[in-house]
């Protein structure tokens, strides 16, 4: 696994086979902080219909996938805006990352990176995101980046959660990328 040379990438056809290791490889570790997806999801021709579908779905632009891709083509996250409304200029963030790859600061990075692609790329304004309370590392990420909690929600499973929300207008993103204000 090379952290360092990983790049995000649109979800193509291609990536199904590396997607599928990633999600199965990694979902106990993802089960312990949000729903497991169940096991029809994991099976290989369940999985490949899905991946299809969601292609289709992106291509009418209300779904906006992207993986981590190391060097060597192993998938170290996952990086979605879902819903997105051209009309609003908005988008939900949903990430998830491998638990080899977690702690070394590349959520963080990527979901800055997805940001700025959001605005520049997508012409969206705003983000909204949630996360369980329970999900420390979630919600650091969120806060690094600029996201501010505006509410609770009910996750499935009557989890408890909040909301968050971003703006991607002005000066977001100056921060850390070393433009003036």
């Amino acid at each position: 696994m090379s952290v360092t040379e990983s790049v995000l990438e649109r979800l193509r056809p291609d990536h199904a086979p590396a997607l599928l290791a990633f999600e199965r490889e990694n979902r106990a570790y993802f089960a312990a902080s949000v729903p497991d997806r169940g096991d029809a999801f994991f099976e290989e021709a369940g999985f490949a219909a899905r991946h299809r579908a969601l292609l289709d779905e992106q291509e009418i632009g209300t779904i906006l996938f992207h993986v981590l891709v190391a060097g060597d083509g192993e998938i170290l996250g996952r990086f979605n805006l879902i819903d997105v409304d051209q009309e609003s200029g908005s988008a939900e963030l949903g990430y998830r990352v491998a638990e080899k790859a977690a702690g070394r600061g590349l959520a963080t990075a990527t979901v800055r990176e997805l940001c700025i692609r959001a605005r520049e790329e997508y012409g969206l304004s705003r983000l909204t995101a949630v996360t369980t309370l329970d999900n420390g590392p979630s919600r650091a990420v969120l806060a690094r980046v600029g996201f501010g909690a505006v509410g609770s929600v009910t996750l499935p499973g009557d989890q408890p959660g909040t909301a968050y929300e971003l703006h991607l207008g002005g000066s977001f993103g100056r921060e850390w990328s070393g433009t003036d204000s």
